[in-house]
């Protein structure tokens, strides 16, 4: 009750409060509670662990604290993720909090256009009445939100619990939609539940290692520094069409055509099969599918394989003997699989490899996903998106009524349908269907697939509001409400990595101005929609924890042994499941799944999967000749750079103007020097980018890193068919140099690439 009422007075206060930093008084009060605001009790000077807020590797930081403040990181020595490392990234967390440009006010734009600093009390008037209005003229399913892996677990739940139950919400998905929905499709058709089943030890333990579209050097250089830890002298094979650092320091790179990955991965199936290099009695007693497996990839062969990718078949049939060689084969994946056409098919592919071979469930083996944001496991599974809580079914009463008896609510407030998929959403608005938009924690209008298309489709909605802790993002130039949110370091709760461990982050700075917890502006947002009994007991981000618990009672995410955030931090994180039941047991003990080899489906077998490979979408033509490629830049980049554009240090390590690798010969061809402008353009736009003349890309390709804001007026809205996850990595683009007295093509050029669109 203290705990409660204390809460409630912070949230009188902040609605009390119209401008101006907030007092003193209130500062100490909701920092005891998580608001936002540091803890004022504090010894002056101590160190607290953390997990890093920025990629999925979830790695421990050491905050060290003066007057209660980080004021410093470094990497923890003796968390079982990073022991000891951290990556640029890691060692500059601190340095976006202290941005100039955070958003520190609610702020409502007027009838003139321009925004308003308003009281939270104002903001979430116009939020509730705004929204309220546009159901009631349009429908519940008038209203969505689009949320964010970038924020808390407990965050998450509480945004899922009250857009889905409290305010009536059909659809709401979230942007790890755009990183991580193919590999929950495919494990979840193949294993019977989203269950990556690996731990980083196995990066340690394998004695071949295949990385399937991952730069792990650049995406996730600390997995690649458990790799180098190997002691097994591993084959290293990436399968990438580019040179990539990664591919450039592994003992084997199989450059093949773009999003050829499915006929490779068939291709050598089928070589596994033939020679009967695969492991019988592992496919008999765990798996099913295989008879059909076999027929569908029959027509699959070497010549077929290397015509359509472009590798030999001397060496396809080299990199099958190093797959039936290995003793421990360990399979990875990450964007460049899952943001593909076929992506789905093609990761099932990858998982149907492990299976044949039997590498399951094994130290060193495994089907394994590296997932892209720092809480998309989070995300996954309590997010209450696209599953209902804990990876169940909205169209399952069962589910239903579980859950309302979990959470003491009436079944009939949980939607009996599938929310849409985001590009869905971003459909549905442009079809009328959708006419309020709720973006949390995200910047759809940088990051999005076709970005001239989504701004267009921003620009039809009659209310849109923006929960970020920047207000200057290129999605909140369209917002008409802006709320100050929190960032990592600055509130509480859990974050779940890519080996499924649970993680602790911790309110080590303030917040600035008036800017709150995400976690506490959903709790003024219930009150305001007048829902507020319905969250009564998510008193704070801890309460929330122990009913993720509840929720995960009984599921294969089950974390009922879990007691509370203490000993998460005593334990060094805990992967799940870890059941009430297993309390004997060593909590950070490395596990993996499946040891027993039994799955998730009823009948506790694997499945094989397959499909027909499909055409690309856009090839390359006389008009558009170039592949374009998309992906990770450094490691000091992240995403759009909101937050790593923030950092000065971090800045220097990266080069601040959006360039293309182009190959020596191309560049020759077309008359391009090294750092000139050139002009890239695709059907939906064109952009002049620097050329970067390097080997590192084949002849007819070149790659722009994904973290430039012109990058996504190029790309195209393509989508996996069962994931709904964009196909960000490949199509068709043309290269020009510049001509020196500016410009880019000509003006009739220009003009027409505006008028298609």
């Amino acid at each position: 009750m203290k705990q409660t009422r204390a809460v409630r007075i912070a949230v009188e206060q902040l609605l009390r409060q119209r401008d101006g930093p907030l007092t003193r008084e209130l500062a100490q009060v909701s920092g005891e509670f998580g608001l936002g605001k540091v803890p004022a009790k504090m010894k002056p000077e101590t160190v607290t662990r953390m997990i890093c807020g920025f990629c999925s590797t979830g790695c421990s930081l050491d905050a060290h604290l003066q007057d209660g403040k980080a004021v410093n990181l470094s990497p923890t020595a003796d968390y079982p993720v990073n022991l000891g490392m951290a990556c640029p990234k890691g060692w500059e967390a601190l340095a976006p909090l202290s941005a100039s440009n955070r958003a520190t006010h609610p702020l409502l734009k007027n009838s003139a256009g321009t925004f308003e600093s308003v009281s939270w009390g104002e903001a979430l008037q116009a939020f509730a009445s705004r929204f309220k209005s546009i159901q009631a003229n349009y429908g519940r399913a008038s209203v969505a939100w689009l949320g964010s892996g970038q924020i808390v677990t407990e965050e998450l739940a509480l945004l899922g619990a009250l857009g889905k139950f409290g305010m009536g919400m059909i659809h709401g998905d979230g942007n790890t939609r755009q990183c991580m929905a193919t590999a929950v499709a495919a494990y979840k058709e193949s294993f019977g539940f989203d269950a990556p089943p690996f731990t980083y030890e196995d990066f340690e333990f394998s004695d071949v290692i295949v990385l399937v579209g991952s730069n792990l050097c650049i995406a996730h250089p600390i997995m690649w520094q458990r790799v180098l830890a190997n002691k097994n002298n591993p084959a290293i094979v990436v399968i990438d069409p580019r040179r990539t650092e990664t591919a450039a320091a592994a003992t084997h790179h199989f450059a093949l055509a773009p999003k050829s990955d499915l006929v490779l991965l068939y291709g050598l199936a089928n070589i596994l099969i033939e020679r009967r290099w695969i492991n019988e009695r592992y496919i008999e007693l765990h798996t099913t599918g295989f008879a059909e497996f076999c027929e569908q990839i029959r027509s699959f062969t070497p010549e077929l394989a290397a015509r359509e990718t472009g590798i030999s078949e001397e060496r396809l049939l080299e990199f099958a003997q190093l797959i039936h060689s290995g003793r421990n084969v360990s399979f990875w994946w990450t964007m460049g699989v899952n943001q593909g056409h076929e992506a789905t098919l093609t990761a099932q592919a990858i998982i149907n490899l492990a299976l044949l071979t039997g590498n399951m469930g094994r130290p060193g083996t495994g089907a394994n996903s590296i997932t892209g944001q720092c809480n998309a496991m989070g995300s996954r599974l309590f997010s209450n998106t696209t599953n209902l809580f804990g990876g169940r079914d909205f169209k399952n009463p069962s589910h239903r009524h579980e859950v309302a008896h979990l959470l003491k609510i009436d079944p009939t407030l949980i939607p009996s349908e599938d929310s849409w998929a985001y590009d869905e959403i971003v459909k549905g608005i442009e079809e009328d269907k959708i006419k309020g938009l709720w973006i949390i924690g995200t910047n759809p209008s940088h990051s999005w697939i076709d970005q001239s298309a989504f701004q267009k489709v921003l620009a039809r909605l009659e209310f849109l509001v923006v929960q970020d802790m920047y207000a200057d993002t290129e999605t909140a130039k369209h917002a008409d409400l802006i709320l100050p949110a929190a960032g990592w370091g600055e509130k509480e709760g859990t974050f779940i990595n890519s080996e499924r461990r649970f993680g602790v982050v911790k309110n080590v700075s303030s917040a600035p101005g008036a800017a709150l917890a995400d976690f506490y502006i959903f709790k003024l947002i219930a009150h305001y929609w007048g829902c507020e009994e319905m969250f009564k007991e998510w008193t704070s981000p801890a309460a929330a924890f122990q009913i993720i618990k509840g929720l995960s009672a009984g599921r294969p995410c089950d974390v009922t042994g879990i007691e509370d955030y203490s000993m998460l931090d005593t334990e060094g994180g805990i992967q799940w499941p870890w059941r009430a039941r297993e309390g004997d047991m060593k909590p950070n003990s490395q596990r993996r799944l499946f040891e027993d080899g039994v799955y998730f489906r009823d009948d506790g077998k694997a499945r094989f999967v397959a499909g027909v490979p499909q055409a690309v979408p856009e090839p390359v033509s006389k008009e558009y000749p170039f592949w374009l490629l998309t992906g990770r830049g450094t490691s000091a980049q992240w995403h759009t750079q909101t937050r790593t554009a923030q950092s000065s240090i971090l800045r220097r390590l990266y080069p601040r103007s959006a360039y293309a690798e182009i190959n020596p010969r191309d560049a020759t061809r077309l008359n391009i020097t090294h750092g000139e402008s050139i002009s890239v353009a695709s059907r939906r736009g064109e952009i002049v980018v620097r050329a970067f003349v390097t080997g590192t890309v084949a002849l007819g390709q070149i790659f722009i890193p994904m973290h430039y804001g012109v990058t996504n007026r190029l790309t195209l809205a393509v989508f996996d068919p069962k994931s709904r996850q964009p196909s960000y990595k490949a199509c068709a683009v043309s290269v020009e140099a510049v001509p020196s007295h500016g410009g880019g093509r000509t003006r009739q050029r220009r003009v027409s690439l505006e008028t298609s669109r």
